[in-house]
């Protein structure tokens, strides 16, 4: 270590550490790293595995320090992924990153004793450690005491307290850990702990954290905690939990459609004017129809879907920071272990409705590799933000301004029944997985439940951009890359109209309204000739006869096919089969209304209510995200079971939409 730190005998300028932050989940630990790095961060996996590391940038007084946010742990027995991976990087045994100079402990003080239980591990690393209590705003509130100083003592390691939300401790945690790099730390563990079974260290451990608190701390049990029994009661209770539950997301989705409306007209009117005024500055040709009809239809039919997206993750990040997750996850473990889940399984689940790939990585917590596979099997079943466009684009088109019971939208039910499908389809191919070919009994699962608290309104915001910055990534790479291609699968082999078929020279301002009509009609006759000689068109063709009996035509085919690179692409395929924004008049047409209009050759409708329900059915339970697949197979170590998966799934799919078409026919429908 250099002797700057040591001796302070220049100006710590130029010296770079790294810092790890350690802690429980639920500690608070994302906050405090949002709160020391800023916008300074980065998002990467370590070397050889899907695991995600988060790296910042913190200022420790004239030194740039690097801040590595390690998994959320309980404890470093090596049980787990997650585990063995933050034992390498404290042991410098990860490529590409150094041993930490220093760890920030970050302990819950309204749960001290689980929390510390952690760090009497972190102290045999060898490495200077301070611990961060956060949550202390809360403890106080409680009206519960802590002596810091006595802690700090009895630990032989500095104790900080922190607040994110109002600064709180970070003059004195940059401070503490400025001082304590370079030395040497002391080790507060019972020497008899050493060298002994497992089950003695870990009681010796246990030991020395109730003298610590006892000695330390002086609690104060108040109505509070009372109250918060008291709701407990209610939101975990076996059938009003559930009530509750069904209620929280039907506000959820009800509040997604209300406010959104709003934003998702703006974008898009804004990109349709964006093409139409590049359509009337630019001179016709190839170029001009990439740029409208392949880019920006392509792109923009996907960003309009943008609001909905971050009003998803803003409350999600809501039901997080309150604790009510957690709730949720208690009162559907005993539904879980019914079908053969394990408890942990929630957890990634739960992530998964974001998006299933951080969903199966989050899968390596879970201990048993059985276990571990079942979860990883069901998780693409949650509906994750990439089908949410589909479903809106299709509720929009066919149930706007529907009602049940004269005040609930029919939308959000819509949307809430694809979400309960998506889960019941889960819960039934666990059943059966679990009974058959990952047959094992789970382990038990043992829960805290955090204490409930007002959500962290900056890191609520930053997990909003996060994921709103990774959406528009996204929708600038791989959905351009994707919308390129399918405008030129659409647009070879290019025919160029005859003079004939583009029917009588005059201009609209000439034309009487009879000639327009007819050149209307001529025009969108070569369009649908121009699709159906296509590459695209042709692919179609080879898989109509497949997916008719969906009640799908091959415009639709082309649009599954390309979907597969990624769920949300179905939009910006449609958005270019129907020639969104092509039109010459000053109203552009849009996708909804091009999809409600759409007839097949012979002048019968291609898209009914009962069309859009069967393409919803579809994309729940269908394996459409290329990404997700590769995920799969690099967690699961196994083509076999990577496409079983997609097989089972896809299989599935067709089916319960094939039942959905056929039965709603056979009903009037």
């Amino acid at each position: 270590m250099p002797a700057a730190f040591k001796m302070n005998e220049r100006p710590q300028t130029s010296l770079n550490i790294t810092v790890a932050l350690a802690g429980n989940p639920n500690a608070g630990k994302t906050t405090l790293f949002n709160f020391l790095t800023g916008l300074n961060q980065k998002v990467a996996n370590y070397p050889g595995v899907t695991v995600e590391r988060k790296a910042g940038t913190w200022r420790i007084g004239e030194v740039t320090a690097r801040l590595i946010d390690l998994p959320g742990l309980y404890s470093l027995e090596t049980t787990s992924l997650d585990e063995s991976i933050a034992r390498d990087v404290l042991t410098g045994d990860v490529e590409g990153i150094r041993r930490p100079d220093a760890i920030v402990a970050v302990v819950d003080a309204t749960n001290l004793e689980r929390n510390l239980y952690l760090v009497t591990q972190l102290f045999e690393f060898g490495i200077p450690v301070v611990v961060a209590l956060t949550m202390i705003d809360v403890f106080e509130k409680q009206k519960h005491q802590i002596d810091v100083g006595k802690m700090s003592e009895l630990l032989r390691a500095p104790v900080v307290e922190v607040n994110a939300k109002s600064g709180r401790g970070k003059s004195e945690l940059v401070a503490s850990v400025n001082k304590i790099v370079g030395s040497k730390p002391a080790i507060p563990f019972v020497a008899e702990a050493h060298g002994e079974n497992g089950n003695s260290k870990i009681f010796a451990r246990y030991n020395f954290i109730s003298d610590v608190i006892q000695r330390s701390v002086k609690h104060n049990d108040r109505e509070a905690h009372q109250l918060s029994e008291k709701i407990d009661r209610l939101l975990t209770h076996k059938f009003f939990g559930l009530l509750i539950l069904v209620a929280v997301l039907l506000l959820i989705f009800q509040a997604i459609f209300s406010w959104a409306t709003l934003p998702m007209d703006l974008l898009d009117k804004g990109f349709g004017s964006l093409g139409d005024a590049v359509r009337s500055q630019a001179p016709e040709g190839i170029l001009t129809d990439l740029l409208v009809d392949g880019i920006i239809a392509g792109v923009g039919g996907v960003m309009v879907f943008l609001p909905q997206i971050l009003l998803l993750f803003l409350f999600i990040s809501i039901l997080e920071d309150t604790g009510y997750l957690a709730r949720a996850a208690f009162l559907l473990d005993k539904l879980m272990s019914r079908v053969g889940l394990h408890g942990k399984a929630f957890l990634p689940l739960m992530s998964s409705f974001a998006c299933a790939i951080p969903g199966i990585m989050a899968t390596r917590t879970i201990e048993d590799r059985r276990d571990r596979f079942a979860t990883i099997m069901i998780a693409p079943f949650m509906s994750c933000s990439a089908r949410l466009p589909v479903y809106t684009l299709m509720i929009g088109a066919f149930f706007t301004g529907q009602t049940v019971f004269g005040f609930i939208s029919l939308g959000a039910v819509l949307m809430l029944a694809m979400y309960m499908l998506g889960i019941f389809a889960a819960i039934i191919v666990a059943f059966v997985l679990k009974r058959t070919i990952l047959k094992a009994r789970p382990a038990p699962f043992v829960m805290e439940l955090p204490p409930y608290r007002l959500p962290n309104i900056r890191t609520i915001f930053q997990n909003m951009l996060t994921r709103a910055w990774l959406f528009v990534k996204r929708a600038g790479t791989v959905i351009l890359a994707i919308s390129i291609i399918l405008w030129a699968l659409m647009y070879f082999p290019h025919h160029v109209p005859s003079p004939d078929s583009q029917g009588p020279s005059q201009s609209p301002v000439e034309a009487t309204d009879e000639q327009q009509t007819t050149n209307d009609k001529q025009l969108t006759g070569y369009e649908s000739n121009q699709l159906k000689q296509s590459y695209a068109g042709k692919l179609g063709h080879v898989i109509e006869p497949v997916i008719r009996p969906l009640g799908f035509d091959w415009k639709i085919g082309v649009a599954l096919i390309a979907s597969f690179a990624a769920r949300e692409v179905l939009v910006s395929t449609l958005s270019i089969i129907y020639n969104v924004g092509k039109d010459e008049n000053e109203q552009s047409e849009t996708l909804i209304s091009a999809i409600r209009n759409a007839k097949k050759q012979d002048g019968s409708v291609v898209w009914t209510p009962l069309t859009a329900v069967t393409l919803m059915v579809f994309f729940v339970l269908a394996m459409q995200c290329m990404s997700t697949v590769a995920v799969v197979r690099r967690e699961m170590n196994s083509w076999k079971w990577t496409l079983f998966m997609v097989g089972y799934m896809t299989t599935l799919a067709y089916a319960a939409a094939l039942a959905t078409y056929q039965g709603g026919k056979l009903l009037g429908y």
